[in-house]
Parts: C-alpha cells; structure tokens; sequence
C-alpha cells in the first residue's frame, strides 16, 4: 500500500535552508560512499513539492535537466492549470488532503513529500505524513527556515530505524496516524 514520505535533510539544529532559503550548506557535507538516496527514490512514483522548491530546483539546484523522470511530480502553487508533460509535472491548486486521496486511489509506489518547509508543514498540520525520514547533518546554522513550526501539532511518531552514513545520521519514524 503507498504512504506518504516525508524525506528531508536537517541541520543539526532543524533547519532545512538558511536563511535566505538556499541549501548550499548540503553540498559542503562530506561525500559519502553509502548513500540512501538511490534505495529511497526506487520505493517512490509520485513526488509532491512546493512551487519554491520547483522553482530552486529547475534555476539552481537542477538547471537544464529535470532530475525526477521516473516520477510523476505535483507542485502545489496557487496559479495551477499548466503542466510540463515531457518531464511528467503536474501544477496544482488542490488542497493537500485531497490530492492524497486522490492518489491513495492509485495503485502505485510510495509518495514523496519533498518540500520546502511549508508544504511540509501543511501535510504535517493535516496529519498526512506517514512517514518521517530525517537526514541530519552535522551543521548548526545560525538562522534558517526550520523544518517544524513553532505552534505546529503534537504529533506521537515511533522509530523505526537508525541508520548512520559517516557523519550524517537517518532517522526513520513511522506517524501513529
């Protein structure tokens, strides 16, 4: 059965970006041999994001080369209507708990929750995140756009699984939904 993924990398202090949004910090990391990406994306055909986080990836992060073929992509905007059919993306205006059912109908692979911190959010608050998969870096950034919101839900969540990878550490949490 699909679930709902939210898989992210953190700073060790909860932040997803610095400050002016920028992710940079990512690529000051050590390389690792073993990375979990590759096993993560095979278990996903559907990726949710924001329209911030499309618009980072197609100008900076990606520019010239849509990185996510083998998957179906929604990006949640408020100006939806038009679509990008050769790289399989969808712009979208629906409310997120719809778009999941509506999903959740399909028959298919798990689905990503990718980002930025408010589409996060807005499957958080809704309690549509069946799963947490948090890279944490070894970064305290000074100031940044945390990944939690400060007045956010409580939420109960159960770990499944640690995994370290050199200097960075995956937790695996299952929401208690």
């Amino acid at each position: 059965m699909r679930k709902t993924v939210l898989y992210i990398a953190v700073s060790l202090n909860g932040y997803i970006a610095d400050q002016s949004g920028g992710v940079a910090w990512l690529n000051q990391l050590p390389a690792q041999e073993e990375d979990g990406y590759p096993e993560f994306i095979a278990q996903v055909d559907t990726i949710i994001m924001g329209a911030a986080t499309y618009g980072q990836i197609v100008t900076e992060l990606s520019p010239g080369e849509w990185p996510y073929q083998e998957q179906k992509t929604y990006v949640l905007t408020h100006q939806p209507g038009r679509a990008d059919e050769e790289n399989h993306i969808i712009f979208t205006s629906c409310p997120p708990g719809h778009l999941v059912e509506q999903l959740k109908e399909q028959k298919g692979k798990n689905i990503w929750i990718c980002g930025g911190a408010q589409t996060a959010r807005q499957f958080i608050r809704a309690g549509l995140v069946e799963e947490y998969r948090l890279t944490i870096a070894p970064v305290l950034l000074g100031k940044g756009i945390p990944l939690f919101e400060e007045d956010g839900p409580q939420k109960q969540l159960s770990l499944k699984k640690v995994i370290q990878r050199g200097p960075l550490v995956e937790l695996i949490y299952s929401a208690n939904i």
